[in-house]
C-alpha cells in the first residue's frame, strides 16, 4: 500500500483553511499553486499555502486522519498548526525535495 500525508493549506492571510490528502505531498502541493483544477475551493479561495502535514506509512491511516480532522473545531485545527508551525510559515520548501517511491 502506498505512503500518504494529510496537509491543511491556507490564503495569504491566514483567514481560510483546507484539508487534504494526498500519496504525494510535494505533487500535489504543486496542483494547488498552479491552480490545476480551477474550480475547486483551494483555487477559488487562493490556498496556496502549505502550513501543516502529517506522513503515514498507509495512505488508508491519512484519509482516517483527515475525517478526524475535518470534523475537528477551527480552534483545533489552530492550535494543531501553531503546535508544529507557530509562525504559519510556509513549508513547501522543507518537503518539495521529498521523493515519494
Amino acid at each position: 500500500m502506498k505512503p500518504g500525508f494529510v496537509y491543511i493549506i491556507t490564503n495569504h492571510s491566514n483567514t481560510t483553511l483546507y484539508i487534504g490528502v494526498t500519496s504525494n505531498l510535494p505533487n500535489r502541493i504543486i496542483e494547488h499553486r498552479e491552480k490545476r483544477f480551477q474550480n475547486s475551493f483551494s483555487a477559488r479561495y487562493n490556498l496556496n499555502k502549505l502550513v501543516y502535514y502529517e506522513q503515514f506509512q498507509m495512505i488508508g491511516d491519512a484519509i482516517s486522519r483527515e475525517k478526524q480532522l475535518k470534523g475537528g473545531s477551527r480552534k483545533a485545527k489552530i492550535e494543531l498548526i501553531e503546535k508544529m508551525n507557530p509562525n504559519w510559515d510556509d513549508l513547501f520548501e522543507d518537503i518539495k525535495d521529498v521523493m515519494i517511491i
